[in-house]
């Protein structure tokens, strides 16, 4: 089965305190274009990726991003034991001081003391990289798993299409082949013609060297090699649909190939059917082409 070059893929995940969510897209591309915007302080996660992308994608322009947030809200709440031995030292002090003075101060409670900015103060999880990034990795898989299933499902849809169109091909080349032998006896016969009126008309003409031009003019308006050639490479396409894979790159050079015979078909034609079949010809062969270039 061929495969699609376009496909998307989003999913989101967690590891307390840590949630993501993922997306991976893909468009055309010549070659293999690996864009990844992930956080660049988990080691070994940009590498690990681009290791997976590597053996799952071969062509296309291929981004993916994580956008990754931490809970604030999941550290614990824990006394800050400096802050609190110099608030109650600090206490210690003004109700010496206050008791000295005559002043009478009301007794301070425990809430009293933890409402003091400082005191209670909410404990920072250290990050450790290494679980995340395995669970990071992991996911990845099953997200590049899911772009895959996308793209062969619009790689099976491209090779309907393909098989299709390549069909309509096979069909104008029969045609054209039928053409091409219809117009053998009038071609003939036009050359005939032709030769007679310059044989009227020419004293001393070179009867070797017009039968030489006539040859020549034979030659290029002989179009069976071109058909020849079409024919082989619906073959070869087929060939290619049926082996699927990454076959994207040989099918393109093989548009090339199609639309090369199809301008030389139309070329020599001299004969309005067979300059109408080429012209169908080439018009499939580029549509068919546009198709081409979705494919891995």
């Amino acid at each position: 089965m061929i495969r699609s070059m376009t496909g998307f893929s989003s999913a989101t995940g967690s590891l307390p305190p840590h949630s993501w969510a993922w997306e991976l897209r893909a468009v055309n591309g010549k070659g293999l274009d690996l864009r990844l915007r992930v956080p660049d302080w988990i080691d070994g996660l940009e590498a690990g990726l681009r290791k997976l992308l590597g053996a799952h994608v071969t062509r296309g322009n291929v981004t993916l991003s994580l956008r990754l947030a931490r809970d604030e809200q999941a550290g614990a709440l824990q006394i800050n034991e400096a802050q609190l031995t110099s608030v109650l030292d600090a206490m210690a002090v003004i109700e010496a001081r206050a008791m000295a003075a005559g002043v009478s101060l009301a007794p301070a409670t425990s809430s009293d003391i933890v409402a003091l900015r400082g005191v209670l103060e909410q404990s920072a999880s250290e990050d450790d990289a290494a679980p995340l990034s395995k669970v990071l990795l992991a996911e990845a898989e099953a997200l590049i798993a899911d772009f895959n299933t996308m793209r062969d499902s619009e790689g099976a849809a491209l090779q309907k299409v393909l098989r299709g169109q390549l069909e309509e091909v096979a069909t104008l080349t029969a045609e054209a082949a039928r053409l091409a032998e219809a117009r053998s006896g009038a071609l003939a016969e036009t050359l005939r013609r032709n030769l007679a009126k310059v044989m009227d008309n020419t004293d001393g003409a070179d009867a070797d060297r017009v039968a030489q031009e006539l040859a020549l003019i034979a030659v290029k308006s002989d179009v069976t090699e071109e058909i020849d050639r079409l024919a082989a490479h619906v073959e070869a396409a087929r060939d290619l649909i049926g082996q699927g894979g990454p076959v994207g790159r040989k099918l393109d050079f093989l548009m090339q190939e199609f639309n090369r015979e199809a301008n030389t078909l139309c070329a020599k034609a001299q004969n309005t059917d067979l300059t109408r079949c080429g012209l169908a010809l080439k018009a499939v062969i580029d549509q068919m082409r546009e198709q081409v270039q979705n494919v891995e």
